[in-house]
């Protein structure tokens, strides 16, 4: 079994809201066809290990978002279609298909040295609940490629390498004022103004840039969303806005600042983490091996989307993210994959772990 097939039985599976039918197809798929140690961790995901050195991670996950209707057939499976050289899927693109590549790698890969892990987490899409669980009880490989999407970027058709990737902070601005009738407006405090206030000075705000292996990478500042009053006639005492920031390694913007002014407060809801690669010469391993696999000049690139490369970055592990998935294909009702570039990735993930010891460990 390859990877096309893999990833059609695969994808096939409902993990939107339960992920333990894909992780025992998972598990009883490595268990019957590796000889690697498998293993399924308490908070659901499968990591299987092979050999002995130096760690290799070919890191997936096997959650998805939820599918538009036309994604489902009438026995609640996903509806997997192949069109000419795509499949067709909720999760084809993120990210079984890259799941499915690794599987077939981990099995296949000839290891003169080190040990290869294969893990697929759960609660990916949900904030990275699989990797910061498996990351608290000790799972911090030495390298990893991450096999979210990388292809596509620098050019059409072309599976690149990202070194690094942007965070996600989410934030919550909440403005207090007092309330007055709309009447005598200077007897109250209006909320609005002072939400009006902190909104400008977010504007002024530097954006939160870096380096990352001689390329720079720039983050985002946006206010979403503003939500306040009560009623026409009536001096709010209220305001809440959202702040979405795209975020780099090592910056964040000072949301401190808006903080001290007078009436407003800011609660972070979510940060996920970025991730930058620290380490030259496995981001050349990998670009290697992709340029090697492929008749296109893979780059390094850095994407604007965050993974679980940036919880295992944290962690102290040195990432790469290189996988089939094109911009504009997650989440959508379209989803597809392109079965040649699968097969392109399950190539790239064999090399990277047959080289990746002998090159890299003096």
């Amino acid at each position: 079994m390859g990877p096309t097939e893999l990833t059609r039985d695969l994808a096939g599976i409902a993990s939107h809201d339960d992920e333990t039918e894909a992780g025992d197809y998972i598990e009883r798929w490595l268990r019957d066809r590796t000889d690697g140690e498998v293993n399924r961790d308490r908070h659901g995901n499968v990591i299987a290990r092979r050999g002995a050195g130096p760690q290799l991670a070919l890191v997936g996950h096997h959650d998805v978002v939820p599918p538009a209707d036309e994604q489902v057939d009438e026995s609640g499976d996903y509806r997997i279609d192949r069109r000419d050289d795509r499949l067709f899927g909720r999760g084809t693109a993120d990210m079984k298909g890259a799941v499915a590549a690794a599987m077939c790698a981990f099995r296949d890969a000839t290891l003169p040295d080190g040990e290869l892990i294969f893990a697929s987490f759960v609660g990916e899409e949900t904030g990275g609940r699989g990797a910061r669980g498996a990351i608290d009880d000790g799972f911090a490989p030495a390298y990893a490629i991450v096999g979210e999407g990388s292809t596509g970027y620098s050019a059409a058709g072309v599976t690149d390498v990202a070194i690094a990737h942007k965070g996600r902070r989410a934030s919550t601005v909440q403005a207090e004022g007092v309330r007055a009738h709309a009447s005598e407006p200077e007897a109250g405090k209006n909320a609005i103004y002072r939400a009006s206030e902190a909104v400008e000075a977010i504007r002024d705000l530097a954006v939160p840039e870096t380096d990352v292996l001689g390329r720079r990478l720039s983050g985002s500042l946006a206010v979403t969303e503003i939500e306040g009053g009560s009623a026409w006639n009536v001096i709010p005492d209220s305001c809440t806005i959202t702040v979405d920031e795209r975020t780099v390694p090592g910056e964040r913007a000072d949301l401190s600042s808006v903080a001290q002014r007078p009436g407003i407060s800011v609660d972070i809801e979510q940060d996920l983490p970025p991730m930058a690669c620290d380490e030259p010469q496995f981001a050349d391993l990998l670009t290697d091996v992709a340029s090697s696999a492929q008749d296109g000049t893979p780059e390094q690139i850095s994407k604007p989307h965050a993974t679980d490369a940036g919880w295992l970055a944290g962690a102290g592990t040195t990432c790469v993210v290189c996988g089939p998935a094109e911009p504009g294909e997650a989440h959508t009702a379209e989803e597809s994959v392109s079965l040649d570039v699968l097969d392109r990735c399950y190539t790239i993930y064999r090399r990277a772990a047959e080289q990746f010891a002998p090159r890299l460990i003096v």
